[in-house]
């Protein structure tokens, strides 16, 4: 659906600290009263701009400055020399999904939102309560953009999973995990927009995505040369397959053509940073930069890559998947001749310290909850930086390869979770997927570091009070759900907006950083043409830490509103703090609905109002997975197969506009038979709403349960949502179905 991007303002009060100002063609322009400067402290020092660069499946011994001896890379090799090179830098998981998202919001696995890939039954989607690095430096004025592999779904626009809702003004590349496979894509996303790569279709192989991202990311730091910058570039080099147009600098090895393929894939993302090294010293930049290049998890061997040859996790044992030190430990390089120190630096120093290290480096407030510790003061040569008590990692996968395998001892598909305290390294394995399964039963191991940086040799036989430490750090470390301090500005919005009914927009401010704020406010964008009335105070003098402002306005949409669209409202919180201005915008969309329903219906064959779930797979959804729109494949229960229905995996919520004319909604709900022959590991609870109203609860829904009946009455009821929930703490296999479900009007 369109969305309607152009707004007007009621009134300044209605908006604080900014003031909105239409134009003659009715857009608007905002103008703060609280200008965010690009300096972290008014004293005219520059904030510095700051690029991340994350390699795809990159292992720790595969650059020179990490003792690769077959594989060239010499830009990156200068810049280790150069700048900071990390001899104990952790990803936080041995797979992407999960790495990438601790990368991002600075929590580990056992309190992230993602903690396994999503082709292995995980959650793959970032919320609305995810603050990611991005978030906290473009409060403080810097441009953002994420450029590359995304690797979240769902595969769509307008949710709160893409990086436009995560703090990313400019996005170029892939949204989803899968996708990013591709080498030579028919499409990448720009922002909202799939941009269709017409030279590759059908299969042709023309255009190489990775250089695709080269250029954007070149053009990035271009056009905002002159204003702080946060680029995050994520290529999807050197993942499989092994894909690549040029592989003559390896011509004359006697490799197979995967591993000459992976070889060249490395020398290419060596050859990229070094173009972005070169772009900001051509515009004058390195002064003034911070760019950090690191991995997502140890090396893969997948596509026939063998990666003993290139000896790719150095002295470490274990590959991508494995949670010994060469599936977790990772190279990472900092560089800024003007910023970071020249030297090496044995830290332990997990991915999830980024965001804390950006917000300082950039003078920007962070949350409190997060589990990184900046690395601010190590990289600027203080030796005190903040260390961690201890690491964690958790892996929940299904993907199995051979090498990873053997070195888990054939426990590849087996949850398992690792800790490093000090030197001390122990993993565990649970012989059941059960994150709840009682310690003894667990397969742990042990390993002394400092004597034994390969884990060849298990010492828990002589050390079993160290390793029931480390059992109860993991222990303490997991959270099967983990409740954020609110951070930032919340938008609260209607499900549904009738043209010329007004209705209640809700917007907060929280300070969930460590330090008070002082001059707080809060302000509403709405569309052109929209009345927007203050109906609450919007100004605080100050915000204790922890505090909330709470704001809220009274919104009525024209009586000529398009029908069936999706309409964008922004609210802005604003704030001083100790370092400077700070600006939180929150958007979010208000469908105006679609016509009722004037005839029996089942819901496939109605446009759904809104559909939050992990995936999007609303059968009438064209965005769902490679599916076209329309009903999808057909859903079964117990051996019988019913043509229309609804495929969601929970939690998930989806409304349907009844208009007050439906009289009766029936549907069976249940976990259907292609998801239970994945696994008997599902548990849901399905509830209907009608206009918020409770109507019904099941009971928990398994495989073995089958299906629940419903049969509810529906009169009077305007929208009708359909909501299904976790019920054993767990996302994996909890994929429901709702077969036959449908609306009687009369």
């Amino acid at each position: 659906m369109p969305s309607r991007r152009t707004f007007l303002a009621a009134s300044t009060t209605a908006l604080g600290l900014t003031a909105v100002t239409a134009t003659a063609a009715g857009s608007a322009q905002a103008v703060s009263a609280v200008a965010v400067p690009g300096t972290a402290d008014g004293s005219g020092t520059r904030l510095p701009n700051i690029v991340v660069v994350l390699a795809d499946d990159l292992g720790y011994g595969e650059l020179g400055a990490y003792g690769q001896k077959l594989i060239s890379t010499p830009r990156l090799d200068r810049l280790a020399t150069e700048g900071l090179r990390f001899t104990d830098a952790y990803s936080t998981a041995a797979v992407c999904a999960p790495s990438r998202c601790s990368l991002l919001t600075g929590l580990h696995t056992g309190h992230s939102t993602v903690r396994a890939n999503p082709s292995s039954g995980g959650q793959g989607s970032l919320t609305a309560t995810d603050t990611t690095f991005a978030q906290v430096l473009r409060a403080r004025g810097y441009r953002t953009a994420v450029i590359g592999k995304w690797g979240f779904g769902p595969e769509a626009a307008g949710q709160d999973s893409h990086p436009a809702a995560r703090g990313f003004e400019e996005f170029y590349g892939y949204i989803d995990h899968t996708h990013a496979h591709e080498y030579y894509p028919e499409y990448l996303w720009h922002n909202a927009v799939k941009e269709p790569i017409p030279a590759n279709a059908d299969g042709a192989k023309a255009v190489y995505a990775p250089d695709l991202l080269e250029q954007r990311a070149l053009e990035f730091i271009d056009t905002h040369a002159a204003e702080p910058f946060l680029l995050l570039l994520t290529p999807n080099v050197p993942h499989a397959p092994s894909d690549i147009p040029d592989t003559s600098a390896y011509a004359d090895r006697s490799w197979t053509a995967a591993n000459k393929g992976h070889a060249a894939q490395v020398s290419y993302f060596d050859s990229l940073v070094g173009k972005v090294v070169d772009r900001l010293r051509a515009l004058g930049l390195e002064q003034d930069t911070v760019v950090l290049v690191t991995s997502d998890n140890g090396p893969h061997e997948e596509g026939g890559v063998n990666p003993d040859l290139f000896d790719a996790n150095g002295p470490l044992r274990g590959y991508k998947r494995n949670l010994y030190e060469g599936g977790v430990r990772v190279p990472l390089v900092a560089w800024g001749p003007g910023r970071v120190r020249q030297g090496t630096s044995d830290r332990p120093t997990p991915l999830t310290d980024v965001l804390p290290t950006l917000a300082e480096l950039g003078g920007a407030p962070a949350p409190t909850d997060v589990d990184g510790l900046s690395a601010a003061p190590l990289l600027a040569g203080s030796p005190d930086s903040a260390r961690h008590g201890h690491l964690y990692w958790f892996r929940d996968e299904l993907g199995v390869t051979s090498r990873a395998n053997a070195q888990d001892n054939k426990r590849a598909t087996w949850l398992a979770e690792a800790v490093r305290r000090e030197n001390w390294k122990a993993v565990r394995f649970a012989p059941e997927r059960d994150h709840d399964l009682p310690d003894d039963k667990w397969q742990v191991e042990l390993y002394d570091l400092a004597t034994d940086l390969g884990e060849t040799r298990n010492v828990i036989d002589k050390n079993p009070s160290k390793a029931a430490e480390l059992v109860a750090l993991m222990r303490s470390s997991w959270k099967d759900t983990y409740p954020r301090t609110p951070f930032g500005t919340r938008l609260t919005l209607p499900r549904l907006a009738v043209p010329g009914q007004a209705f209640t927009v809700t917007a907060t401010l929280d300070n969930g950083s460590a330090r008070p704020w002082t001059t707080a406010a809060l302000g509403l964008r709405a569309p052109a043409g929209w009345t927007v009335t203050s109906a609450s105070p919007s100004t605080a003098e100050e915000l204790a830490v922890g505090a909330r402002l709470t704001a809220s306005w009274q919104v009525t949409p024209p009586v000529d509103a398009a029908p069936a669209t999706s309409w964008e409202l922004t609210a802005e919180g604003t704030a001083l703090t100790a370092a400077g201005p700070v600006r939180y915008p929150a958007t979010g969309t208000v469908p105006t609905p679609p016509p009722a329903p004037t005839r029996d219906s089942y819901l496939s064959d109605l446009t759904w109002i809104s559909a939050t779930n992990g995936w999007g797979p609303v059968e009438l959804d064209a965005s769902n997975g490679k599916n076209a729109a329309g009903d999808g494949p057909p859903i079964a229960f117990g051996g019988t197969t019913y043509p229309k229905g609804l495929g969601v995996h929970a939690p998930s919520d989806i409304a349907y506009h009844l208009g007050g004319g439906g009289v009766r909604f029936t549907s069976l709900v249940g976990i259907d038979d292609f998801s239970a022959k994945q696994s008997t590991l599902g548990a849901t609870r399905a509830k209907v709403y009608g206009d918020d109203r409770l109507l019904l609860t099941t009971s928990t829904l398994t495989a073995a349960t089958g299906p629940v009946r419903v049969d509810l009455d529906v009169r009077g009821v305007r929208v009708l949502r359909l909501v299904v929930e976790d019920a054993n703490n767990r996302t994996s296999y909890d994929h429901t179905s709702w077969a036959l479900a449908r609306v009687t009007v009369s």
